[in-house]
């Protein structure tokens, strides 16, 4: 699977700038970002700290090994 340009602590910051105030189209176009991936980083990340998602990514990490 291919790794995303950006980080948990990046897409967070999207999510937050969106939040904010800014529409969706303005916030694809600053990161180069199609809606379909905002929409896809907002199902997985809304609502998340920072803390969070790292967390997240451990637990994905960790049964992505206990798989293999």
């Amino acid at each position: 699977m291919k790794r995303s340009r950006f980080s948990e602590e990046q897409i967070i910051g999207v999510l937050r700038e969106n939040e904010a105030g800014a529409t969706v189209a303005e916030v694809c176009r600053k990161y180069g970002m199609s809606s379909a991936t905002f929409y896809a980083w907002k199902a997985k990340y809304g609502g998340m700290d920072v803390s969070e998602a790292k967390r997240l990514r451990a637990l994905e990490d960790g049964n992505a090994k206990l798989k293999r």
